[in-house]
């Protein structure tokens, strides 16, 4: 009998190959749901900041509505933003400064 040759194994096989395939294809896909994670969490940090914002406006605007039942404060908005007076009252206008007089 014959001793068996031993065959030059050279680097390509189909298995190196298919190796190499599903490891570049597992790659690609973990690197695309990265991306994706961080596009959502900055999606997520922008829909953050947009609540907060609308938070804000929302508080803002339930003082005012509670603001609006006192009698105090619309006494105040009338004489600041619509220029009214008691009766016997004199309106102050202070006029706009003119420059170079």
């Amino acid at each position: 009998m014959r001793p068996r040759e031993k065959r030059k194994k050279s680097w390509f096989s189909w298995f190196n190959f298919l190796l190499i395939a599903i490891i570049v294809y597992f790659s690609s896909i973990l690197i695309s749901h990265q991306i994706y994670l961080s596009q959502v969490n900055e999606d997520q940090a922008a829909a953050e900041a947009r609540l907060a914002a609308a938070q804000e406006e929302h508080d803002k605007l339930v003082k005012e509505k509670d603001d609006l039942s006192r009698l105090d404060y619309i006494e105040k908005i009338a004489r600041e933003q619509l220029g009214m007076t008691r009766r016997g009252e004199l309106p102050y206008n202070p006029g706009k400064s003119v420059e170079g007089k």
